[in-house]
């Protein structure tokens, strides 16, 4: 089969790798229907995450259609159309008993395109099946659940969750990429006073309003701190969440945030960051980190299925899963093309309109 792999920082390719293969029990084999990339593998090839090996390949979101089943498996039967979470969970571990299956000592946690071999294939073996994939209901299309891999859970469970937004918080979020709009879109299920955008880039601040912020602030141009003292009378917002993961975004975060307020870090960090405890010490600030969980997925599901909330706004781009390099080109150079998300599909991808179908190519 074919696959992107990554050959050490700044290196990738579309190559041929051997077909995989059960090895546990409790494996399966799925055939990719669907797959994105995210701003975490951009951070592996820059060389972020030296845990992972050159060799391996990468992804961790996708849907897909079960091949074969190990031995073990019972809940999911070939033919069914699966959701893969970024995150696998053994199930029977202490974190996992806990739903922090991000902290899975039994072999799971952020496993795909990081310790083993990944998702943007042809085809994958997902470990852990019974616990770690979710059947797609037929009425939903691949693209309306693909995005629940990754990206919305972790901003609602690592932002809107362990910030704690409640109705009619101030909300700032300092990052308007595709994870900071995941996130707009979950905190507003929570009823915020108010959520403020903040970016450098104006085309992201445009879709943050479009995906409903209510204020956005280029920090390029103006002092995003000035900007949210005057909206909150001096205070600073109740909640912010850090959502690129360079040093300055979380140090501009800390700045937001009002007495006795919630910073919620969900950006990926490859370099140390400043703690000024020397200004927070005195404030009551509560500081949050995480890696998603997934334990919310059932829920965001259901969600989508009521049509409370919408994934394919997030698709921007599409390839086919073979044009996988040029898909890395657009995401990467997200600033030039517009990119938020682009959608590889596979070649019996399920759920295509005639419409998406003509985007193939790669068109916006």
């Amino acid at each position: 089969m074919n696959a992107l792999v990554y050959h050490g920082p700044g290196r990738r390719g579309w190559d041929s790798v051997p077909d995989p293969t059960i090895i546990d029990a409790t494996d399966i084999i799925v055939r990719i229907d669907c797959s994105t990339i995210c701003g975490t593998d951009l951070h592996i090839l820059k060389g972020d995450v030296p845990e992972t090996p050159p060799g391996t390949v990468l992804g961790h979101e996708a849907v897909g259609t079960v091949e074969e089943v190990g031995a073990q498996v019972s809940t999911v039967a070939v033919g069914d159309r699966v959701l893969m979470s970024c995150v696998s969970a053994c199930g029977r571990c202490r974190f996992c008993r806990e739903q922090r299956y991000g902290q899975c000592l039994g072999g799971g946690g952020w496993i795909f395109g990081h310790t083993i071999d990944g998702l943007q294939a042809e085809y994958a073996r997902v470990p852990f099946a019974d616990t770690s994939v979710y059947k797609v209901p037929d009425e939903l299309t691949d693209e309306q659940v693909l995005f629940l891999a990754d990206i919305l859970p972790t901003a609602y469970e690592v932002g809107v969750l362990n910030g704690m937004v409640a109705p009619g918080d101030t909300v700032a979020i300092v990052g308007a990429g595709p994870i900071g709009l995941a996130a707009i879109l979950t905190a507003r299920l929570y009823t915020p006073g108010r959520i403020v955008a903040i970016d450098l880039a104006d085309t992201r601040l445009e879709s943050a309003t479009r995906f409903g912020a209510d204020t956005t602030i280029n920090n390029g141009r103006d002092d995003a701190r000035a900007q949210v003292m005057e909206l909150t009378d001096g205070l600073g917002a109740d909640v912010a969440f850090e959502a690129v993961g360079v040093p300055d975004t979380f140090e501009l975060a800390a700045e937001l945030i009002r007495p006795g307020g919630r910073v919620a870090n969900i950006g990926v960090h490859g370099k140390p960051v400043t703690l000024h405890l020397e200004t927070l010490w005195t404030r009551d600030v509560t500081i949050t980190t995480g890696l998603v969980d997934t334990s919310t997925i059932p829920q965001l599901l259901k969600l989508v299925s009521s049509g409370r909330l919408d994934p394919t706004v997030f698709a921007t781009h599409r390839f086919g899963l073979q044009d996988a390099m040029s898909a890395y080109d657009t995401f990467a150079d997200a600033a030039s093309t517009g990119a938020l998300k682009v959608v590889l599909e596979g070649s019996a991808r399920r759920g295509s309109s005639t419409n998406d179908m003509a985007l193939v190519a790669g068109g916006a």
